[in-house]
């Protein structure tokens, strides 16, 4: 694992790095996902908000999850890369897209979410864990 994990948008106007290793890496097949990632399942890496610094503007989407919590997806205003996103029932971590990594052979998915959502020519990886819709989060 290298000492920081370092990332960003396209263009370069958005920067980030976080001091820790990823708490989680996961593979959504929700529809969200898909459409914000620009193909059939986005992959997210789970960070300690503590850890994470971001430098450059970054816009927010906000809508709301099946579960009814908030995701607000960040992106680049300038090249429209997604970068990374919040959820409010969870607001001691970020997401960052692991596409939007400077190293992304770091991001091994270990689950798979809306598993069940997974379109037929982009399958769930058999390596992960996976959960038909979002699993509860562990207290």
């Amino acid at each position: 694992m290298p000492e920081k994990i370092t990332g960003g948008c396209l263009c370069g106007a958005v920067r980030y790095e976080a001091s820790e290793a990823p708490k989680i890496v996961v593979n959504c097949h929700c529809l969200d996902c898909r459409k914000t990632s620009g193909t059939c399942h986005g992959t997210h890496v789970g960070l300690a908000k503590d850890s994470f610094t971001v430098s450059g503007e970054v816009r927010f989407y906000d809508s709301t999850a099946d579960s009814g919590n908030i995701a607000s997806r960040g992106f680049c205003p300038t090249c429209g890369s997604p970068v990374y996103s919040k959820n409010s029932a969870m607001g001691d971590m970020v997401a960052v897209r692991a596409s939007s990594l400077d190293d992304p052979e770091i991001a091994k998915p270990q689950l798979a979410v809306y598993a069940s959502r997974a379109v037929s020519w982009d399958p769930v990886d058999p390596a992960c864990k996976a959960f038909p819709g979002m699993p509860e989060r562990p207290a």
